[in-house]
């Protein structure tokens, strides 16, 4: 606690200097500019280069990830682990208030939505947070995270308009004090809060931007507690809220998507999209505040009827990474956040209607929790290398627009310089002019050293810049005390223990790399071959081309291994806990305890307690471990709680085995089980009743989205149904002369809709993907006196998204929204509708308000683990593949047990086969796994078909119960050619057990029809 109150004292000495203009580290010509207002507390403080935590310098190099997107709280430390393994330092989050306040005024963040155990895993992880409750969020998420009841509210949405304001207070107020109590201050993870969430366009005719409107939201968190500093994500760089203006944040930031989101051309990068301006900007719109780019393109997402995200992976690849990250770098930024870096799964009807059940979004972390992609190798050896480079968060970034030709005597190549400021060291990031181009072009490096100005490389050869790559150079760099004068190569990190340093460089492939020491003393190559080394106005040069094979130069106590980069991926920095600072990444590399270690899958953590060394990691083959720097002579290694047996060489270096060993398991095979089956459109039947459903009597609509065209409403939200599945009954007596009906319905992009006449059927709108609305006229054949029940069924896609602000994009209605009776006028048919089971008073607290629509089924709560499948009411079937016979939905449930190996991680995933008969084209599957939802496929639109289920939901080691609704939407009905439960890559897995989520089952329930 010593150290504690230390670097508290430190931060207080930092804070005094900020506040009276002095610049910390005397940095002259650099003055920083006094804060907006005088900052609520002391332990994250600021200047214009970085964040300051403790006093001390800190990288806040970040990922998105989503809580709510992973609804098993027992997997939320795996994701942060994985994140920490990537050199990160912080996590930013979306709360998403439609989850946690489904009904005006209940407020409920429990179970699955609590968030101390997100705050808690962040913390035993090691990471800092970034809070984004909004209330606006966007996010790909239904409604941009707005309830659906906001459509009842008049006011213009994120204006200050009473009634919107009024709307969102009492969520401000929870949420808020939820937060408030992680913030640092209190213990807690939670370092940085954005209010709000890219306020940056608005229709016209309303005052924008508005400061009353943005000062009101930051003062509803500021006095429900939070003091830490506020931070923004313009979504273009316009300047709005940076410090000096009327209701200002504390740290203006930033989006960046440059690259955008076609994902169905994987391999083309347009001209003239790479930012080179960010930097000019940011000096004009916020040169107080460090730089921050709040959320920058980590994948992209992908709407119904696209091609799949694994195609997004390949458009925003490890090359983009190389090209666009290190192009930010060369701004200086040191609020990095990257969106997504585990974008999860639009469970539950949480997502907007543009995107599917996946947000997988092509993120370094697969949405099933696996790391294979290469960019999540890239993206660990870029953010290792800054959070060993301290000089960067200091460097003066120079101006991008000069780039070409400088610095090299090649004009097709880019080099932006960021000086050393505090520190002599630079850095030199290399990129072609053409940033899109495929050509593997030489050049030579001439920059500024210590010693001069020297051309690189000295000794032999060219340097080499590959299409579609782009490097980081440095000069005069720290390596624990000794000075790296230049490297052409790239640095993966470096670390000094006691007896030695070590530093770790990486080329790509068929390069030629040259570095040099200063005062390096004799260079001997203890490892590999293919190394020249020389002395030159004493500084010892190497120069090697890249090889596959592992090089190790020896310079007294300085040991450099040099790595292709492919071999680099295959290498770690574990952060060493301490009493004081758990692991949270220091900003001062040498003053981190961490450990460097060759490895195979993934490593997790390192704990040194005494003698002993533990690591725990994951494996998905046999592989070498070898621990080069940071510990001691160790007296035991473990690995997953097993022992290992170890060599630790004179120089400290630990050798040893991580034995894979594959497991014997089996999943069930769906086909060969006994499904239950139900017709779940009742509706249809004359015998059905209705009486409990609710009246549509409402004669007006505050929904400013759309004026009514019909007597009555029947706008699903005026009724509190916001979500799924809506259904309408409408009731009319014939007098013979109605020949059609014409209606008009919205659920929007990829909906459909059927409709029936009594029981006959009428027809469906089986739904395109980009449309979100359907006018449809059926001929009808009526007796006249006879009673009629027009029957609608319409599938709710979710709430459009509200990015500008004023307008009322979020209370587009869903439903039934016009109609007409050929022969009658509409008063002639009385309306009736229903959704989920009482609407914003929904049954299901545990998995929340969006969960379940409105099929007869789920309004039942059949689709609960412990469902009264067995009972007569529900028939034997071969399940969703024996289908059904003509239009209307069929339900089918089914139990099978899973008994996997523990010690694991095992992904499932629920596939079914996209068939091309057109002759079932049209039908929409809903997915329930243990009550949760997990997957809707529309046969017909696409393009998801295979649909990962985390354990947590699915038991591993326990009875499992399935559930599908299959709507066919043409006459002949439909039939699932497959659906398979398969797994996929199995990982031997540290992370231990995993806890379920609450699996809450059925029970009748009160007032069901």
């Amino acid at each position: 606690m010593a150290l504690l109150k230390l670097l508290q004292a430190l931060a207080v000495s930092c804070l005094a200097l900020q506040t009276t203009g002095l610049a910390f580290g005397g940095k002259p010509g650099r003055l920083i500019k006094p804060y907006k207002r005088a900052p609520l507390q002391n332990i994250v403080t600021w200047d214009q280069d970085s964040l300051f935590v403790y006093g001390e310098r800190v990288l806040f190099y970040s990922g998105e990830f989503h809580p709510y997107r992973l609804p098993v709280p027992g997997l939320w430390l795996d994701v942060f682990q994985k994140i920490k393994a990537l050199g990160y330092s912080g996590v930013s989050f979306y709360v998403d208030w439609a989850l946690v306040e489904g009904k005006p005024g209940d407020f409920s963040a429990e179970g699955i939505f609590a968030f101390e155990p997100f705050f808690e895993a962040a913390s035993q992880a090691g990471i800092y947070l970034l809070a984004r409750p909004g209330p606006y969020i966007n996010a790909e998420s239904s409604g941009g995270g707005y309830p659906g009841w906001l459509q009842r509210i008049p006011g213009l949405l994120r204006t200050p308009d009473p009634s919107y304001l009024n709307a969102t207070d009492n969520y401000a107020q929870n949420i808020g004090e939820i937060i408030a109590k992680a913030q640092i201050t209190n213990g807690g993870p939670v370092i940085l809060v954005q209010p709000e969430n890219e306020y940056s366009q608005a229709v016209s005719g309303i005052t924008f931007p508005d400061p009353t409107y943005f000062g009101y939201v930051e003062d509803q968190l500021r006095n429900a507690g939070i003091i830490v500093p506020f931070l923004s994500n313009d979504a273009y760089p316009h300047g709005y809220f940076a410090p000096g203006q009327p209701a200002a944040v504390d740290i203006y930031g930033h989006d960046g998507y440059p690259l955008g989101f076609d994902c169905a051309n994987p391999y083309t990068w347009p001209d003239n999209a790479l930012p080179t301006y960010y930097r000019n900007l940011h000096e004009e719109q916020s040169p107080s505040t460090p730089f921050s780019l709040t959320e920058f393109q980590g994948g992209s997402f992908d709407p119904w009827g696209g091609l799949g995200f694994n195609q997004c992976a390949i458009l925003l690849d490890s090359e983009f990474e190389r090209v666009f990250y290190k192009n930010d770098f060369s701004f200086g930024v040191t609020i990095f956040n990257i969106y997504m870096t585990y974008g999860g799964t639009n469970w539950g009807n949480l997502g907007h209607p543009g995107g599917y059940t996946s947000y997988d979004y092509g993120a370094v972390i697969s949405e099933d929790r696996t790391v294979t992609r290469e960019k999540y190798s890239e993206a660990k050896l870029e953010a290792n290398f800054l959070q060993a480079s301290p000089a960067y968060l200091t460097a003066i970034p120079q101006n991008n627009s000069n780039a070409n030709g400088s610095y090299s005597n090649n004009p097709n190549i880019a080099i932006t310089a960021l000086l050393g400021n505090e520190t002599k060291t630079n850095f030199f990031v290399v990129r072609h002019a053409a940033y899109n181009s495929l050509d593997s072009t030489n050049y030579t490096l001439t920059v500024p050293t210590s010693q001069g100005n020297i051309t690189v490389p000295q000794l032999q050869g060219t340097l080499t810049l590959n299409g579609r790559d782009s490097k980081i150079h440095v000069t005069d760099y720290d390596v624990g005390g000794v000075n790296l004068l230049y490297s052409s190569a790239e640095i993966f990190t470096w670390k000094k223990d006691a007896s030695k340093t070590v530093l770790v460089v990486y080329g790509g492939p068929n390069e030629q790399h040259e570095l040099a020491l200063q005062n390096g003393g004799n260079a001997s190559v203890i490892e590999g071959d293919g190394v020249t080394t020389q002395t030159i106005n004493g500084s010892t040069i190497l120069n090697w081309e890249v090889s596959p094979t592992r090089r190790i130069v020896q310079l007294g106590s300085l040991y450099v291994y040099i790595l292709d980069r492919y071999s680099a991926y295959n290498y770690w920095v574990l952060d060493l806990p301490s009493s004081t600072t758990g692991n949270f990444t220091s900003g001062n590399a040498s003053s981190t305890q961490a450990i460097v270690l060759r490895a195979g899958y993934l490593m997790r953590t390192a704990e040194l307690s005494g003698s002993s060394l533990s690591l725990t990691g994951d494996l998905n083959a046999t592989a070498p471990l070898e621990i080069i720097s940071g510990v001691p002579k160790i007296g035991s290694l473990s690995f997953n709680g097993q022992a290992l047996t170890y060599q630790q060489a004179a120089n400290g270096v630990v050798t040893s085995n991580l034995s894979y060993t594959a497991p014997a398991f089996s999943v069930p095979d769906l086909s060969t089980l006994t499904w239950r089956y139900l017709d779940s459109l009742p509706e249809i039947n004359s015998s059905y009743d209705d009486s409990l459903w609710t009246v549509a009597d409402l004669t007006y609509s505050n929904n400013t989205a759309r004026n009514l065209t019909t007597p009555t409403s029947l706008y699903a939200s005026d009724y509190g149904y916001n979500t799924g599945t809506l259904l309408y009954r409408g009731h009319f007596t014939a007098t013979g002369a109605e020949s059609s009906i014409y209606l008009s319905t919205q659920g929007g992009s990829a909906f459909g809709m059927s409709a029936y006449l009594n029981s006959t059927y009428l027809g469906s709108y089986p739904g395109i993907d980009a449309a979100s609305n359907a006018n449809t006229t059926f001929p009808l054949s009526v007796t006249a006196g006879a009673n009629y029940v027009i029957t609608v069924i319409v599938d709710n896609m979710g709430l459009n998204e509200n990015g500008q602000a004023g307008s009322s994009e979020m209370k587009d209605p869903r439903g039934v929204i016009d109609y007409s009776l050929a022969g009658r006028n509409q008063s002639a048919i009385t309306w009736k509708l229903t959704g989920n089971l009482h609407g914003e008073d929904y049954v299901d607290r545990t998995r929340g308000p969006l969960n379940e629509g409105g099929m007869y089924a789920e309004r039942q709560g059949y689709h609960l683990p412990g469902a009264p499948i067995n009972s007569s009411q529900f028939a034997d079937s071969a399940g969703p593949t024996a289908g059904i016979s003509q239009a209307g939905i069929g339900f089918y449930g089914v139990e099978f047990d899973l008994d996997l190996p523990e010690g694991y991680d095992i992904p499932l995933y629920f596939n079914f086969a996209n068939s091309t008969n057109t002759t079932v084209a049209d039908y929409r599957v809903q997915l329930y796994v243990n009550g949760y939802q997990f997957g809707k496929y529309v046969h017909n639109i696409g393009p998801q078909d295979s649909y990962p289920v985390p354990e947590g939901i699915l038991d591993y080691h326990g009875t499992n119960y399935v559930a599908v609704t299959l709507w066919a939407l043409q006459s002949n009905g439909a039939q699932v050619q497959s659906l398979q439960l398969v797994n996929g890559e199995v990982v031997q897995s540290g992370y231990g057990p995993v806890q379920l989520s609450p699996l809450t089952g059925y029970a009748p329930r009160d007032g069901a029809y």
